[in-house]
């Protein structure tokens, strides 16, 4: 069932990328596996997938630890700056750096370990209450601060869109952003690229792809309805 799901998202992304005229090698598909067991993670590697997205730091630690062959893991939740050490030699991209403190936390603990970091700057389109991320006014002053630190490479922009019933009603949320993204590329600030664009989940990512997405964030889309009581 998994393998099916999986490739019914596939297929959606390649309709968006035609629907756009974009390349599907320019979407990058995050399988979002948080509360999901480590069975179901390694039907969907088996598949071919690399890319998987948790939400607690604790959660990556122990899939990380157990999984049968390396996989390329992101986090996407909120990153709180005392767990920041557990992973940042474990992680390929952290898409929810969201303030200085969380950077400069982040660029310490990756000199002690001595790698280096790639991070998104996690921007709240919509000005959700309810969500992280910064207003899209403050982006550019926090990027141009945090592409001081050492150790830290800013590669794009991240959003986590209002859950709609009409998709369609998110398409202004991840043009926003993708504008945003344009304005700051041609700022040309050393140490940050805007290459990335994570944005779109299970309920609208076609959507975020004919927008401009680089990667998307599928859970319940590939591994269905998560368990929130384990």
């Amino acid at each position: 069932m998994l393998k099916d799901n999986l490739q019914a998202v596939q297929d959606n992304i390649s309709k968006a990328c035609q629907k756009a005229g974009r390349d599907v090698s320019e979407v990058t598909l995050i399988a979002v596996s948080k509360t999901k067991p480590l069975s179901d993670l390694e039907e969907i590697l088996d598949c071919g997938v690399l890319e998987f997205g948790e939400n607690k730091v604790q959660e990556l630690c122990d899939k990380e630890e157990r999984i049968k062959s390396p996989v390329h893991w992101h986090m996407i939740g909120h990153l709180q700056t005392n767990k920041v050490k557990y992973i940042v030699d474990k992680v390929t991209l952290i898409h929810s750096v969201d303030s200085v403190k969380l950077a400069k936390q982040i660029s310490k603990e990756a000199e002690k370990k001595n790698v280096d970091v790639n991070i998104l700057i996690e921007v709240n389109v919509a000005q959700e209450e309810s969500k992280f991320g910064i207003t899209t006014e403050e982006t550019l002053a926090l990027i141009r601060e945090v592409a001081t630190l050492p150790r830290v490479h800013i590669k794009g922009l991240m959003t986590i869109a209002p859950f709609v019933s009409d998709p369609e009603d998110n398409r202004m949320v991840f043009r926003t952003l993708k504008q945003l993204s344009v304005h700051i590329d041609a700022e040309h600030i050393e140490n940050v690229s805007m290459e990335v664009l994570s944005m779109g989940m299970t309920n609208d990512y076609m959507v975020a792809i004919e927008e401009g997405a680089t990667m998307v964030r599928v859970g319940t889309g590939i591994f269905g309805a998560r368990n929130y009581n384990i």
